[in-house]
């Protein structure tokens, strides 16, 4: 009878594996379709505006032979495919997972054009120069639209709970929830935790595990994963810091588990590093994970800085009429300055004066004290959602962080950059403790993960956390993604007040 209940169990979970790559298998094939129009309309295009045409009537010489430009762009949308496979681009561990897949696109496209480059040298062809210039930067455009247009298509699937993956965590009561907390903070990555298993299992005083607004039972114990799994129906385990795991009961999990149709995710441990600083490094047959170390330094580089100061160049130039008029708006609406400036920490602790747009009236500063028990603000931070010191057009420069545009000066004055950790009050400073200063190694920024991740809604705790992560991790890609994601944040104004 038991017998016949365990077949039971692993009928149901092959299938339930069966489904889920059912689902990936289907997301690879419509990348691999999309993927062969992009780079076929890319190059084709190339040719068209090059050569006037795709008759294969232009050519090149090479090696004392006349080649076809159709001929040519025939090889490079071949090459081009076979290395967005080579790569693996559309492996089921990177898709719809963002900016590893982007990185694994641009590094695809860079060896390809980079061995084009190569051949002709060598083979001595003179490649129409112009011609590269057009499919290149546009094929890698499209194809990085395309990958943005299908993660949004399976974000909008894990929404209405499918393309998800069933999560096991599995180790101690901290590193379990830390675990889970990570998954919870990127729904849209499509990992949903069904379950815990503990060293002691659930007792009488703990039995679940609370994640934000999440109950997560614990179902188990470390040892009685197999079970658990078939219990909850979850296809992946995900084996965090536990002290009764060796590397021998590691290694049999996964033997058990292969059956299964289970996949099996070590989480080190290790907290807010990114990818770009994590190596795997074999020695004497066992995996060492290297973790660089924190991105402090480049933070302060010679190419940030240039990046800093165009940037916030040209986008004063851009939108100076928004600025003109949001000026024009506060003069007229209250008496008073233009702008507002207020102390703020920034560099290795030094003080400036942050430019914004006064959205409260003259004397707002003298009556916080009476405000301050109705502060929504996170830790010594005071916030108000209906602050009634905010002037009418305030509260719409605020909604929209219009408010916000003169920074953009104090980046061209060297005192700011264009993303950062959020300027601090002096008031916050002097309440930091020896972690928590490490936010004033770098210069404090106009945007920064605070700012895309929740703005004003973010907890204290979390908001410090950000930071940290920023700057430990900073890299020029990251940047330009939270860039490109405080525009969506702000249009939609989500979490401004």
């Amino acid at each position: 009878m038991a017998s016949a209940a365990f077949d039971t169990d692993r009928s149901s979970r092959t299938f339930a594996q069966s489904e889920r790559e059912r689902w990936q298998a289907e997301y690879a094939h419509r990348l691999a379709i999309t993927d062969f129009f992009v780079v076929v309309g890319a190059v084709l295009t190339a040719q068209f505006v090059r050569f006037g045409g795709l008759s294969g009537d232009a050519s090149l010489f090479s090696l004392g032979r006349e080649v076809s430009y159709a001929v040519v762009s025939a090889v490079i949308i071949v090459g081009w495919l076979a290395v967005l496979s080579i790569f693996h681009t559309r492996s089921t561990k990177v898709i719809g997972s963002g900016a590893e897949e982007y990185r694994r696109i641009w590094t695809a496209t860079f060896r390809l054009f980079g061995i084009v480059a190569i051949v002709a040298l060598l083979a001595r062809v003179d490649l129409a120069r112009g011609y590269l210039a057009i499919a290149f930067p546009l094929g890698i455009a499209a194809l990085l639209i395309n990958r943005r247009a299908w993660r949004r298509y399976a974000t909008r699937m894990r929404a209405n709970n499918q393309y998800q993956t069933s999560v096991l965590v599995v180790g101690s009561h901290y590193a379990a929830r830390a675990t889970a907390l990570a998954f919870a903070r990127e729904p849209h990555a499509g990992y949903r935790v069904v379950g815990i298993c503990t060293p002691e299992g659930p007792t009488e005083d703990v039995s679940s595990i609370e994640v934000g607004d999440l109950n997560i039972p614990i179902l188990g114990t470390d040892r009685t994963v197999l079970e658990t799994v078939q219990l909850t129906g979850a296809d992946t385990v995900a084996l965090t810091a536990t002290d009764n795991f060796g590397p021998g009961d590691t290694r049999k999990l996964v033997w058990d588990l292969e059956p299964l149709g289970v996949d099996l995710i070590v989480t080190p441990g290790v907290v807010d590093v990114a990818g770009q600083r994590l190596e795997s490094r074999p020695v004497a047959d066992m995996p060492m994970l290297h973790v660089e170390k924190p991105q402090y330094d480049r933070t302060r580089s010679l190419g940030k800085k240039a990046f800093d100061f165009f940037f916030a160049a040209f986008a004063t130039l851009l939108i100076s009429p928004i600025m003109i008029a949001a000026a024009i708006a506060v003069k007229t609406n209250s008496p008073g300055p233009v702008f507002y400036r207020s102390e703020r920490i920034g560099l290795d602790g030094k003080p400036f004066q942050m430019i914004k747009f006064r959205s409260m009236f003259v004397d707002a500063d003298k009556h916080v004290a009476a405000l301050q028990e109705e502060n929504d603000g996170a830790g010594p931070l005071f916030k108000m959602r209906d602050d009634p010191r905010v002037t009418s057009v305030g509260r719409f420069l605020r909604r929209y962080s219009l408010d916000e545009l003169p920074q953009f000066l104090n980046v061209l004055r060297g005192e700011m950059s264009v993303v950062g950790p959020r300027p601090p009050l002096r008031s916050e400073v002097e309440q930091y403790n020896d972690t928590v200063r490490r936010r004033l190694m770098v210069k404090p920024g106009v945007t920064g993960l605070w700012q895309v991740s929740g703005r004003s809604d973010l907890s204290w705790h979390e908001a410090i956390r950000l930071d940290l992560s920023y700057i430990e991790n900073w890299s020029m890609i990251h940047d330009l993604l939270i860039i490109k994601k405080t525009i969506s944040a702000v249009a939609g104004s989500d979490g401004a007040y």
